[in-house]
């Protein structure tokens, strides 16, 4: 058998026909990622294959630094082809990390490169793509073509002028870019300095002036106004745990205060204004019929030294152990309570949780929706064979598989669209083998047929009204 052949991940002939029947040329609807929105309205076109591969890629830098390569050629000043090599070196010490599938399902699925990278193939790689790279056919607009891609949500800031967004649909392009509300930095009041100079970046772009939580709550509804009506129906949050402190309004007004001020706020005031902000932004959502996304359980920033030289978000965040059922409870048992919880995607970071999340979501499913609270894909650290395999099993067994919307990439890079395949053939190796071992009837292979359509793509579209 050759290594990504036709049916690579397929174990058994049900899975290839369920993979290849039905699914291997379907759309992709990429409904949360981190692609620059800049990058698609400029139509940008890349040198060479370390620019589209390396840049920003936190998952290749933490394995290229536990190879004993030095920061020079992760973030540092080293020209495009020494960091090349230097991951080419990296690249065999990766098998068994979803990074060795993920990089050669890239090279042949964009480049049709069947050869394995290694430090005897860098150089006729990296020519090889690079040159393609600098044609037209590899814009990125047209990357995104290649692969079939018919909706991207982008992650943005409720500042963000969404300008990028707006020239991409004026262009009438193929593919729709929408962007995603991720208000984050508003509730991040723990950070006092970024917290006040993030409120002066609100107050410009809302035109409202933040004397007070009202006005703070106006100068978000605002922005949320603003990009819904530049077609956003998605909002995302990046969260330790949730938060469901009790509070009420005065408590809530004086932490703000006493921040305005610049004095110090104790932990539970902290927890009590990310708490009322976690509910007033889901009104926001329930209200214009959005769809509200919590990831949780990262400990970001592990690495204080490497966090000062580098920024976040460049490879030192961990899983972590937060107290995560008692707070997911109240949160989502307050909007419920008054029927103001819109659909939601719970994605977990740690798999010890995956049974939790899968038995929370049924807490809160009221048949309004089909799959109205969702238990999101395998995320970050679990984004590989074993960690779909278990999401997608405690899902089965907790809840409605075939209601899941299936597959992203949340991801910073262009390349990272095989990533879709690579779930729907796991998916379609799960069912097939449960086919061929008695556990699902084989007579019923046109409906198992549609089903992984469905989680595909077709639950997805009708899930977000794309």
């Amino acid at each position: 058998m050759s290594f990504i052949d036709e049916n690579f991940l397929l174990e058994t002939k049900t899975a290839q026909q369920l993979y290849h029947g039905h699914v291997q040329n379907m759309p992709i609807i990429d409904y949360h990622c981190h692609l620059s929105p800049e990058a698609i309205a400029n139509d940008r076109k890349f040198d060479n294959l370390t620019q589209i591969w390396l840049e920003g890629d936190h998952y290749k830098w933490r394995a290229m630094r536990t190879n004993g390569i030095p920061e020079r050629y992760c973030t540092g000043d080293a020209d495009d082809f020494e960091k090349f090599e230097k991951w080419a070196e990296t690249v065999p010490y990766t098998m068994r990390n979803p990074l060795y599938h993920w990089t050669h399902l890239e090279l042949k699925r964009y480049f049709g490169v069947n050869k394995i990278l290694k430090p005897e193939t860098a150089r006729e790689i990296y020519e090889t793509c690079s040159a393609l790279l600098q044609t037209d056919a590899y814009s990125v607009r047209n990357i995104l073509l290649k692969m079939n891609v018919a909706v991207v949500c982008t992650t943005d800031d409720p500042v963000d002028t969404l300008e990028h967004h707006q020239k991409i649909k004026a262009d009438n392009f193929a593919v729709q870019v929408l962007p995603a509300f991720r208000a984050d930095k508003a509730m991040a009041i723990e950070d006092q300095t970024g917290f006040l100079s993030y409120l002066q970046k609100l107050e410009q772009a809302s035109g409202i002036s933040i004397g007070s939580f009202r006005q703070l709550l106006g100068a978000l509804e605002q922005r949320h106004n603003f990009f819904h009506a530049n077609g956003c129906r998605l909002s995302d949050h990046g969260l330790e745990t949730m938060y469901a402190a009790a509070y009420t309004d005065t408590e809530i007004e004086d932490i703000l205060q006493k921040a305005l001020q610049k004095k110090p706020l104790n932990q539970q005031e902290v927890l009590q204004f990310k708490s009322a902000m976690l509910v007033h932004l889901a009104l926001l959502d329930h209200a214009k019929g959005w769809t509200q996304q919590f990831h949780l359980g990262a400990l970001r920033n592990n690495n204080t030294r490497m966090m000062r030289e580098l920024g976040a978000d460049t490879g030192f965040d961990s899983i972590g152990d937060f107290d995560v059922a008692r707070p997911l409870s109240r949160f989502m048992d307050r909007l419920d309570n008054s029927n103001q919880l819109a659909k939601t995607i719970l994605y977990n970071l740690n798999p010890a949780q995956n049974e939790l999340y899968a038995t929370m979501i049924g807490n809160f499913n009221d048949g309004s929706t089909p799959g109205k609270i969702q238990y999101g894909s395998a995320w970050w650290f679990l984004d590989q064979k074993d960690g779909m395999e278990k999401q997608l099993n405690a899902l089965s067994n907790m809840g409605l598989l075939s209601r899941f919307v299936g597959m992203l990439t949340d991801s910073r890079s262009f390349m990272s669209f095989p990533r879709h395949e690579y779930f729907r053939r796991i998916l379609c190796n799960l069912l097939g083998n449960d086919v061929e071992q008695g556990e699902l009837p084989a007579s019923e292979m046109e409906w198992l047929g549609q089903m992984v359509e469905n989680i595909s793509y077709y639950n997805a579209k009708s899930y977000f009204n794309f």
